[in-house]
């Protein structure tokens, strides 16, 4: 090839080659060219030669070496050169590049260059690449220009001014009094690239906000005269007059009414008119009317516009076009909290939307369906979001089941139809729910005490249907192992009569430890229930005993270990089994140390733990011997134990081994007896902004140790998703944050996320910590950082 070729045929034989190998070579060997006819003193294909380069460096090849050509060829006079030139200078060039420095010069000489497309030419390559200090040296230039009466180069410089503005912030107060003067202009290019700049200085300087809402009339007019213009061939898109000025003035005028009672009143005509002219046949014509209600939904607007804005987004739900349904159901989750009763009246569309074949609409649609629950139509709306469920992309599982509980927690009806609503999720999407949710339900079961026989029933029916579903198993395990003798008598009132006998209750839990897809949490369950119905049925002990027996040598450890105490019960203290196994007390949901059926402790693995630690104090009265009787059970206690009036058990805060004799692990299994109960920790508030709160507690552990709990509640009236705390100490203090209880915080408080934090601090060096909150409300993310100076009960050195 020669390396004098036109541009086009450089094209083709690039096109023409068969391998990448191939077009390397062709590249290659254009380059080397073109390096040689840039070394030469009088070149008269200089911008044939870059105009090839260019081509080249879109094609992602190095292009470096054509930097000094683009700057060489700027500061010629002929302008088909210096099109090139700033051409190749906005693309081979920026403002990192030394190079950039050396058109700073030619600019400012082409900015006063009697030809206009010259101009143009200095005006586009400042805006696209130039630099800090070219701003700042250009700056009168660009103002200069703006008060020019060529409206070609007006609207060119007011697009580099708010190039400038982004750079250099502080240049703003330059260009205010012309951007204020080009709102006069009748160029509609002009008044586009002046709405642009003040919309730019508005969001830069809160004072410059203030002067222009005195513009607030100007702009109005403006609108009027678009919206009421007839037709016009320059501007007319789709029967719409100009939409991209209408757009643009719609956001300014959203800026300037926002917090402002007077500049809102103002617009609030302008407003109703464009909301009900305006074609919404078209695509054009929507995008002016999402605008619209966009600047409605901002301003301080009369109740009637915001109505009028929320039915323009109920009939975009209607649209075929499913960006315009997605973007319906973004801004209709902005304002649910705030115009909730607005927003109901299209509830019917939106639950429609569940159905639609797209995923982003689907997931949008299912958080605005959440949103939209209340105590008025939670009956309704929780039928269709189960039928969502039973059919919903896997992806959309998890959420859909964790807003059904936090929906059905807020706003259930009554007891019955809250567990069945929970069973109707486990049975449906059982392995797809948060780990929290199988305390949560074994508390609304202990609660409910006249519903004991019916829950027990259905949940051993469910078992019979599907031991699939991880957490279904294991509420129904824990239900038959507690009320085991209210499903023997078959008696229950309200459902349909079942008679089970005591070896089919055995038989469905044998089948649960023995089954494959039981992890082994559920095989806990499943183990302690068995063991639990020792104390409740008569003919069939020695079949528990052979069954729990099995289970002392499971390669499971924490399995092997509950059936090695079992073992232990049946064999030396038989005559305490049914004190220890009886049926649990009421749960106090909000108990000391517990939130929402939630240990604030470390988890710890295997069903006693879960049974026993999953959040709910247990007083039992044993005489002083029993007690010494039960730390002997595995080993002996060498130790002393005071006897007391009461036991408190306070497990969900304990590790595993909590106990510091042989006899630990028995009482482990029984939830941590303690001689004498615990007194709880000082707590502080160390965070309150936005309706969540975020409480201190701390415990010391040993001289170094320390462990904190940070608990936080949510007591505004929108739910919190994607909740975290993260915190950082000093270098000196060794930090572990172990999981947090959830990620979610429910409106109205009710319930809490807490989140341990252990410290120690070997160099006893002054404690402090710094702790970041993350959230998202509504769809728009929030962060904020707390500073911790003090913890309560410790000196300053976490002492």
């Amino acid at each position: 090839m020669s390396p004098s070729v036109p541009l086009q045929e450089m094209i083709r034989a690039i096109r023409s080659a068969r391998t990448q190998c191939e077009e390397r070579g062709v590249i290659q060997r254009e380059c080397a060219a073109i390096r040689a006819q840039f070394r030469q003193a009088d070149n008269g294909g200089r911008s044939h030669n870059l105009a090839k380069l260019l081509y080249v460096h879109m094609l992602g090849y190095p292009a470096h070496f054509g930097q000094m050509e683009c700057v060489r060829m700027i500061a010629s006079p002929r302008y088909s050169e210096k099109r090139v030139g700033y051409l190749g200078a906005m693309m081979l060039l920026d403002e990192k590049q030394d190079a950039s420095l050396l058109i700073t010069n030619s600019i400012k000489n082409d900015l006063s260059h009697s030809n206009q497309y010259v101009q143009s030419l200095a005006l586009c390559t400042l805006a696209c690449m130039g630099s800090a200090e070219m701003c700042r040296d250009l700056a009168p230039e660009i103002d200069r220009l703006l008060r020019a009466s060529n409206s070609y180069i007006k609207k060119k410089a007011a697009l580099c001014a708010v190039h400038i503005v982004r750079k250099v912030h502080e240049l703003g107060e330059l260009f205010v009094p012309a951007a204020r003067s080009l709102l006069s202009e009748k160029n509609h290019g002009v008044l586009h690239g002046a709405v642009v700049l003040i919309i730019e200085l508005c969001e830069q300087n809160p004072e410059t906000l203030e002067r222009f809402r005195k513009t607030v009339p100007d702009l109005v007019q403006i609108m009027k005269g678009l919206v009421l213009s007839g037709y016009s061939p320059e501007h007319d898109v789709a029967g719409i007059s100009d939409p991209f000025l209408q757009v643009r003035i719609l956001k300014l005028l959203r800026i300037l009414g926002r917090n402002n009672e007077g500049a809102s009143d103002a617009m609030n005509d302008l407003l109703a008119q464009v909301a009900t002219n305006t074609d919404s046949t078209k695509t054009v014509g929507n995008a002016v009317l999402y605008e619209t209600v966009l600047t409605v939904l901002d301003i301080k607007s009369e109740s009637g516009l915001r109505v009028l804005a929320v039915n323009i987004l109920g009939r975009f739900l209607l649209n075929n076009d499913r960006n315009i349904r997605y973007i319906a159901m973004t801004s209709l989750q902005k304002i649910v909290g705030t115009d909730h009763n607005a927003v109901q009246r299209h509830r019917g569309t939106i639950v429609d939307c569940l159905k639609d074949q797209d995923a982003s609409v689907k997931r949008r649609a299912l958080e605005l369906s959440l949103a939209l629950v209340s105590a008025s139509n939670i009956r309704s709306m929780m039928k269709e979001l189960l039928l969502f469920l039973s059919s919903c992309p896997p992806e959309l599982r998890a959420h859909a089941a964790s807003g059904i509980f936090n929906a059905a927690e807020r706003y259930a009806p009554s007891q019955r139809w809250h567990i069945d609503t929970m069973l109707h999720v486990l049975i449906t999407a059982g392995g797809d729910v948060r780990d929290e949710t199988v305390p949560n339900l074994i508390q609304l079961i202990t609660n409910a005490s006249e519903l004991h026989c019916y829950t027990v029933h259905k949940l051993y029916r469910a078992l019979l249907m599907d031991i699939s579903q991880q957490s279904l198993v294991q509420v129904a395990c824990w239900c038959i192992g507690e009320y085991g003798d209210l499903l023997l008598k078959g008696d229950c009132q309200e459902t349909e009569p079942v008679q089970v006998t005591e070896d089919d209750a055995l038989d469905a839990l044998e089948t649960v430890l023995q089954s494959h897809m039981s992890s082994p949490a559920t095989r806990g369950f499943a183990l302690t229930a068995t063991m639990k119905l020792s104390t409740r049925i008569t003919d069939n002990v020695d079949r528990i005993r052979s069954i729990v027996s099995i289970y002392g040598s499971c390669i499971d450890v924490e399995l092997q270990q509950r059936a090695v105490e079992y073992n232990a019960l049946f064999r030396k203290y038989d005559h305490m089994r049914a004190a220890v196994l009886e049926r649990m007390p009421v749960i106090e949901k909000n108990s000391p140390g517990h939130t929402n059926g939630e240990s604030t402790g470390e988890a710890v693995k295997g069903p006693p733990a879960a049974k026993m630690k999953q959040g709910e104090p247990l007083l039992l009265q044993q005489p002083a011997n029993q007690v010494c009787d039960l730390l002997d059970l595995l080993g002996g206690s060498e130790e002393a134990v005071q006897p007391g009036p009461a036991v408190g058990c306070t497990a969900a805060g304990l590790p595993i081994h909590a106990a510091s004799t042989a006899g630990g692990d028995l009482l482990d299994l029984l939830g941590g007896f303690e001689p004498v109960a615990l007194a709880p920790a000082p707590t502080v508030l160390v965070y309150d902004k936005g309706g969540v709160t975020l409480t201190l507690s701390c415990e010391k552990q040993s001289d170094t140790g320390l462990t904190v709990t940070l608990t936080a509640s949510n007591s505004s009236g929108s739910d919190l998703s994607s909740f975290t705390l993260q915190a950082a100490v000093p270098k000196s203090v060794q930090l572990h944050m172990k999981a947090p209880s959830g990620d979610s915080l429910p409106a109205r408080g009710t319930a809490k996320v807490t989140q341990m934090v252990v410290l120690n601090n070997p160099n006893k060096v002054n404690l402090k910590m710094r702790v970041r909150v993350s959230y998202t409300r509504l769809g728009s993310p929030f962060q904020d950082t707390v500073q911790i100076d003090s913890f309560p009960g410790l000196d300053a050195a976490g002492q």
